[in-house]
């Protein structure tokens, strides 16, 4: 954070934000000020999930003194989160050209950040919250819908603020960086349309008349190029692509070979797995792309189409399709894991794969194909030991895999 963060304006600083990070951006932007900036006045109000506050840890004390710290739901939004969003829109009201905005933004935050458009109750935000989430729509059409309904997405913060200068600090979660998906872009121009939101319902089947008819008559989101935007900057200061590089790097410190694959790799988990554990089987039977030892390193974001009835974030799905497809390689082992901590909904990050994973699972009962076709990924992985289990770490960049494969002499 310090490195991004700006001289302090002739008048206040009002820190908003919402994200996973929210909480720990916020203390170090607390920090920054209090050893640079001691008497520029700055206050403000940040939205993070439930249990992404502040960690009750003797080497790292951050209470923020200056900005309120609200907890909300995620990713099915809450009355918490609609009462947080609306501070934040009356904090950033009645400013003017000497203050400053400063949005702190990371993965989350759309689901947090929940202002109700016009025509459309908190109710309704949850049910299509829960559809988009259950079809296996990606993180961009999900938020092409979020913000044609809502009050403060895609742009609309940055224009409540107006005339003071917006600057956004992101901690980037998806795939290719676009800051107008990132918390469904509360500060920066919105390039998608209603259109666009009415045709992701139609995609994927998703059958609600009364949120099509709302976004028939939504007001549309202001574009790329709107004059009301033209004091609102962001900087991106951490995204998967650095969290694979420093992990590519501590492969090498290793002795292992690293092959970053993709840091926006997406589709359906399971067919993701799948791939993922072909390229590993080209390894250990032909030495290619990278003969072994070597880790394959990827991030980006998948989906899941909800079909059973199971317990399982995209990166136990992920995993469990790589169980299968891998049958046992010998030598090969696959980690997966949400950054941030939480694997969907879950209380794990992700989970680990071994050569023995579906000999241990069926010693025990565990029918994998079964569990994968209840989308019970979770409940699979638990059952052998086998879930990774960090608690929030109050980041995000997203998910991030590791498939190991060591020489058959070190097996």
């Amino acid at each position: 954070m310090p490195p991004h963060l700006p001289p302090a304006p002739p008048g206040r600083t009002i820190v908003v934000g919402a994200g996973k990070a929210a909480a720990a951006m916020a203390a170090a932007v607390e920090k920054h000020w209090d050893e640079h900036h001691t008497y520029s006045p700055l206050a403000g109000i940040v939205v993070t999930r439930y249990g992404h506050g502040f960690p009750d840890l003797s080497w790292e004390k951050p209470r923020c003194r200056r900005t309120d710290v609200i907890e909300a739901a995620h990713p099915v939004p809450d009355a918490h989160g609609q009462s947080a969003a609306r501070l934040i829109l009356a904090a950033v009201q009645n400013l003017n050209e000497n203050d400053l905005v400063l949005c702190l933004i990371s993965g989350g935050g759309s689901a947090l950040l929940a202002v109700p458009g016009n025509g459309i109750s908190l109710e309704d935000k949850q049910e299509i919250n829960r559809a988009l989430l259950r079809s296996g729509a990606d993180i961009s059409e999900m938020n092409a819908v979020r913000k044609h309904l809502s009050a403060i997405k895609g742009g609309r913060l940055a224009i409540a603020a107006a005339p003071a200068p917006v600057l956004t600090l992101a901690i980037s979660d998806v795939p290719g960086d676009d800051p107008s998906v990132i918390a469904s872009g509360p500060t920066v121009a919105d390039p998608t349309t209603r259109e666009d939101a009415l045709a992701v319902l139609d995609r994927y089947g998703i059958n609600s008349p009364r949120i099509a008819n709302i976004l028939r008559n939504a007001q549309e989101t202001p574009k790329p190029g709107d004059p009301r935007l033209a004091n609102a900057t962001l900087k991106i200061i951490a995204n998967a692509q650095g969290s694979l590089e420093a992990a590519a790097e501590a492969a090498r410190e290793a002795g292992v070979t690293p092959l970053i694959l993709g840091d926006a790799i997406e589709g359906e988990a399971r067919e993701v797995g799948r791939v993922l554990a072909g390229i590993a089987r080209q390894v250990v039977q032909y030495g290619q792309p990278v003969a072994p030892p070597v880790v394959l390193l990827s991030g980006g974001e998948t989906t899941v189409t909800v079909r059973g009835n199971g317990r399982g974030g995209r990166n136990a799905e992920l995993l469990l399709g790589f169980a299968l497809a891998a049958d046992g390689l010998p030598g090969v082992y696959a980690l997966a894991c949400d950054t941030d901590g939480i694997d969907g909904s879950e209380d794990n990050a992700g989970a680990v794969v071994t050569p023995d994973t579906l000999t241990r699972a069926e010693n025990i009962g565990e029918n994998a194909v079964q569990r994968l076709e209840d989308n019970d990924a979770y409940t699979f992985f638990k059952n052998i030991d086998d879930l990774i289990v960090t608690g929030p770490t109050r980041t995000n960049v997203n998910d991030f895999r590791a498939v190991l494969i060591m020489p058959a002499a070190n097996i």
